[in-house]
């Protein structure tokens, strides 16, 4: 096998990136949402692919700009989980029974999907603008504007989340939530409040990453299972509960990605990456970027 260049593999690795940061806002809103509910929200992938394709229909009825729709998805998202939580999860996150918040979650997933499928049918559908094609140079390498503008939204999507979970009254109540519900409750948090937040915050960064995903690259309603799995995987790698850790191991998820496509063949990336996730839960269960359990 032959080393590539040193501009090749400096390609490789900023486009790895690039599309990995993708995985990782998404894995931050997963993290969230497990913090306090401890809850794989599995249609959070679905969620992403919905809001691209509400992206597509601002941009293509009333002329919005997919970026500048972000001012739309990201408080609709924001809503949008609120109200999903209180009429689907308030009930069996009061009851802490995680198999059927698991299973509404599954049922939200399916029935997004086919909503999409009956609203715009099962072809797959993309965002074409203006500067789709276009690239920008950076540290030598010519990249994709689209793809570095995801990028910046996954960093900015992670800045936020950081600074209000350590900056706010309210953060910090989810924060503590995340580690010791039954604390934070005799403390005078309330659980439904927390949750609903967690929640809905995760959900609008899903309409942040539909952003992305609407003008990076082609997408059908049930695209979004792929990223819910790639999240997962992402979550993993950075260790739940570690919102910057999520982001890490998305791009850690999308450099993998990008080496194996390179050196290997197409084929096996989703083999390796899955392959990489299960030797991270038998070996370092608690993440790469998390301190390891303590035994009781």
């Amino acid at each position: 096998m032959t080393l590539p260049s040193p501009d090749i593999f400096l390609q490789l690795s900023i486009n790895g990136a690039l599309g990995g940061a993708m995985y990782g806002v998404a894995a931050v809103g997963l993290s969230l949402i497990f913090g306090t509910m401890r809850l794989i929200f599995l249609a959070q992938g679905a969620m992403i692919i919905l809001a691209a394709y509400l992206v597509r229909a601002l941009f293509q009825h009333l002329g919005i700009d997919p970026f500048l729709s972000l001012a739309i998805m990201v408080p609709v998202g924001f809503g949008a989980g609120w109200l999903i939580y209180q009429g689907l999860f308030r009930k069996a996150a009061a009851e802490e029974d995680r198999n059927i918040s698991l299973l509404i979650a599954v049922g939200v997933m399916f029935l997004v999907q086919n909503l999409m499928t009956v609203i715009w049918g099962g072809n797959t559908a993309a965002v074409v603008t203006s500067y789709t094609a276009s690239g920008i140079e950076f540290l030598g390498v010519r990249t994709s504007f689209t793809r570095s503008m995801g990028f910046l939204i996954a960093l900015a999507g992670t800045g936020l989340v950081v600074l209000f979970l350590r900056n706010t009254l309210v953060g910090k109540a989810v924060r503590a939530a995340s580690e010791d519900m039954t604390a934070a409750t005799l403390m005078g948090i309330s659980p439904h409040k927390v949750n609903a937040i967690a929640f809905a915050i995760g959900i609008a960064l899903a309409g942040a990453a539909g952003v992305a995903v609407a003008t990076t690259f082609p997408f059908n309603p049930f695209a979004g299972f792929i990223f819910s799995l790639k999240a997962l995987v992402a979550l993993a790698l950075g260790g739940i509960g570690n919102v910057v850790g999520a982001l890490a191991g998305g791009i850690i998820l999308g450099l993998i990605e990008a080496y194996v496509q390179f050196f290997i063949s197409g084929g096996w990336t989703n083999a390796i990456a899955y392959g990489v996730f299960l030797a991270v839960l038998m070996f370092k269960p608690e993440g790469l970027f998390s301190r390891p359990y303590k035994k009781a």
